[in-house]
């Protein structure tokens, strides 16, 4: 299945041609804290700009626009209206989901996105092998496709430069824009009544419905602050289940913190060697105790892409032929 959509070079070469180039961003930017597609997205335009290239928003043009980049269903009428005037565009349609698995809903929501791109998509970035795998199974046919994961801002999701754990007792953090259920919320409440905090701080920075009596909640903060809370945490859990392409997990990888992640949807593809997965919630306790005795291996072996990558990767994307 998987030979049917395009590869992408590795950034490390992709000469930078593009240079000069205009790419409009056809979304509404909020300013953080907000979801994961703001945030990538927000990330993803400093990328661009970092490269040279001009970055305008909601703005369409015959004239002086290179190519478009639009998200999901994120829609204005009036802008789509001119888009489809536009003589043969380069349009990139950035596609996570499928909505219906992770927000656990009818195909009303996917049956729209894929009605966008067919009408405008000249290429189709996916974010994840799980999307594109579970797309195809739901019969949706992406044009072009390409998987290229999320990255993060390297001026604010970095690691501390010393290796070891920040204190005696083990520093857990989660974190969750959405409250969601299927963010995780039964697992993180499970985790709430069975650890030993005696031993264990644990943190949840966002948005959850639980009632949690021994998991600090620390309400949504702007990326400044999330990357020093992660920072000073040792090890990352993520329960979501089939979650595309998780920013919040990127950030977490990319602060430096080893991950225990519900094996589900993108998150094995984004770990790798740099966690360990579980089933089941009475896993991750065995889990915590294995991170900590090989802590700086794993801590080591986190590789995700940075946003140079990603924006390379994004730009040949929409102006390779095809």
């Amino acid at each position: 299945m998987f030979n049917l959509f395009r590869k992408i070079r590795p950034a490390c070469v992709i000469e930078n041609v593009f240079s000069g180039k205009c790419v409009s961003i056809l979304r509404e930017f909020k300013k953080p804290p907000y979801g994961g597609g703001n945030q990538f997205m927000l990330a993803l335009k400093k990328g661009f700009e970092d490269m040279g290239i001009k970055v305008v928003n909601n703005k369409v043009s015959s004239q002086s626009i290179d190519a478009y980049i639009f998200d999901s269903s994120w829609l204005d009428k009036d802008l789509f209206q001119k888009l489809a005037k536009l003589d043969n565009p380069r349009v990139a349609h950035r596609i996570d989901g499928p909505i219906q698995l992770y927000r656990g809903t009818d195909s009303s929501a996917d049956d729209e996105i894929f009605e966008l791109n067919n009408k405008f998509a000249t290429t189709t970035i996916i974010q994840s092998n799980f999307t594109l795998q579970k797309l195809y199974e739901l019969n949706y046919k992406p044009v072009k496709p390409v998987i290229i994961h999320n990255a993060v801002n390297p001026d604010i999701f970095y690691p501390k430069k010393d290796l070891k754990r920040s204190s005696q007792k083990i520093k857990i953090v989660s974190a969750s824009w959405s409250d969601n259920p299927r963010k995780g919320g039964v697992v993180y409440k499970w985790l709430d009544e069975s650890l030993d905090f005696s031993t264990i701080e644990y943190s949840f920075i966002g948005r959850i419905k639980e009632d949690l009596k021994n998991i600090k909640i620390i309400p949504p903060v702007p990326s400044e602050q999330l990357a020093e809370i992660l920072r000073s945490h040792d090890i990352y859990i993520t329960a979501s289940e089939n979650d595309p392409c998780s920013n919040s997990l990127i950030e977490a990888l990319a602060c430096g913190l080893p991950v225990i992640y519900k094996n589900s949807g993108g998150h094995p593809e984004l770990v790798r060697e740099a966690g360990l997965s579980f089933n089941t919630p009475d896993e991750i306790s065995t889990h915590i105790k294995a991170i900590l005795s090989e802590y700086e291996k794993f801590r080591s072996s986190i590789h995700i892409n940075t946003i140079t990558d990603t924006a390379q990767q994004y730009l040949h994307a929409i102006f390779q032929e095809s």
